[in-house]
């Protein structure tokens, strides 16, 4: 984290809603704190006020506060950022504090909080409190509760948190660019009871899509539906930090949809319930097994489970589409085509150029042609056993025996008991292999006796 003690100092400081500071009775500004760095953050224990069970925000982190005369006072600051969206690839984006999504904002149930809201964008914003009980005057519908605070101006928000749940903050002021841009976050109310729906450990994250042409950086906010990058809270895979768990843990993972679509949320290994919606906690009678849980548009999900089966379990969109990076929407399908003759012809125009996808998208994995800058593969991510073939919303749940409470340290991939990895087939009797651990990443695993594939791993010019 870096600090910005020196924010409002110097000739260049911004001016503050006088009216509005006065009335909210605060002599300075809190201290607005950015964030630098894409990897998950460790969860922020409270350094006062309520205890609660703090959250772990998937690639984002969670914004620190300061207590003056009871109340809970935040900072956020509406900018300009850069954000990486995976390796290889960086977005201009529109964010809070350093980063798309901003920082979660963790409460408990009852709290009073005061929010300053600075604005370093070159036009007016607001922010809305999605799924807060609070004054109409404190909504942020600009034009309908309030004015828009202009580039350069702060103002304040004030408020008691009054039910726990799952919510969000995102601006209701030109909107459809503003949140296209990425502007918008997560928010935790925890309840007054830290016992009450307690889990050993609490993810969250933001479901988010950009329309990002190859070779470029910022997003074409007009787009309607076809968006070609989606995202966990402004990362696409193999940019997603895995949620790393102790097996028998009870798991509490929340998410919240801010696309133009809806996504089908898919657990690979495990089973899940519903617990929460943003209208609060799900009543235990009305709760049932699930392994896929729809999330439309505007809406968040909390699901639990307890995480008794170990490995690398898969967690993702199940529409196909969103767990492909840089879609290109008009390209033709050419299965089953017999390209050679052309291919030779256009060779002799464009030497080098390939055929594409004949076979499908899956041999493209083999491939290694140039792509322009700043754009990622379509298909990306090695595993233990080769290219994964995934992007955009798709990451593991790795979930080990023996992790420390507080350990969320990467702890590799998982290594196979004797018995459990599935094989190849061979007429003659090929026995199952008593025990194969798995490989390095990047090759195939292999049986006694046969040769072992080498598989291209994708870097930063090589298409999926």
């Amino acid at each position: 984290m870096v600090s910005r003690r020196n924010f409002f100092t110097g000739a260049g400081a911004l001016a503050v809603s006088t009216a509005l500071v006065s009335r909210a009775g605060a002599a300075s500004l809190p201290e607005a704190v950015i964030m630098d760095k894409a990897a998950t953050q460790p969860p922020l224990t409270p350094p006062n006020g309520r205890p609660y069970n703090p959250v772990v925000t998937l690639n984002g982190w969670t914004l620190p506060w300061r207590m003056k005369d009871g109340v809970k006072e935040f900072h956020l600051v509406a900018e300009p950022v850069v954000r990486e969206i995976a390796p290889g690839m960086k977005a201009n984006l529109w964010g809070y504090n350093g980063q798309s999504p901003g920082p979660t904002i963790e409460v408990v149930e009852g709290d009073r909080v005061r929010i300053f809201v600075t604005n370093k964008l070159p036009e007016h914003t607001s922010v809305h409190w999605h799924g807060q009980r609070l004054p109409n005057g404190m909504d942020g519908v600009t034009g309908l509760t309030q004015p828009g605070i202009d580039p350069g101006k702060t103002f304040v928000y004030e408020f008691v948190a009054k039910r726990p749940g799952t919510f969000m903050y995102h601006p209701h002021a030109d909107e459809m660019t503003q949140m296209a841009m990425g502007m918008m976050g997560f928010w935790i109310t925890h309840p007054k009871d830290h016992n009450f729906m307690r889990v050993d450990r609490d993810f969250c994250f933001l479901l988010n899509a950009y329309d990002i042409d190859p070779g470029s950086y910022t997003p074409k906010v007009n787009t309607m539906l076809d968006f070609n990058l989606w995202t966990f809270n402004s990362r696409a895979f193999p940019g997603i930090d895995p949620m790393v768990i102790a097996q028998n843990d009870k798991v509490r993972i929340r998410v919240g949809n801010l696309t133009m679509t809806n996504h089908p949320i898919h657990m690979h290994g495990h089973e899940f319930t519903v617990t929460g919606t943003d209208g609060g906690w799900t009543p235990p009678a009305a709760r049932w097994p699930e392994v896929t849980t729809d999330i439309a548009v505007g809406q968040m999900r909390a699901i639990e489970f307890v995480a008794s089966e170990p490995g690398d379990w898969a967690f993702h969109c199940h529409k196909s589409h969103h767990t492909m990076n840089a879609m290109g929407h008009d390209v033709p399908t050419l299965i089953g085509v017999d390209q050679r003759e052309v291919l030779g012809k256009i060779n002799k125009l464009v030497p080098g150029y390939m055929i594409m996808g004949d076979k499908g998208m899956a041999d493209m994995g083999e491939m290694e042609m140039p792509l322009p800058d700043n754009t990622l593969p379509m298909m990306t991510g090695s595993g233990p056993f080769g290219g994964i073939g995934m992007g955009g919303m798709f990451t593991t749940m790795k979930v080990r025996k023996g992790l420390a409470r507080g350990d969320y340290k990467d702890p590799g991939w998982y290594q196979h008991p004797a018995g459990t990895l599935a094989y190849e087939w061979k007429e003659g009797g090929i026995a199952r292999p008593e025990a194969v651990r798995a490989p390095d990443a990047g090759k195939m695993a292999a049986k006694p006796g046969e040769k072992v594939l080498q598989v291209t791993k994708p870097g930063k010019n090589h298409a999926h």
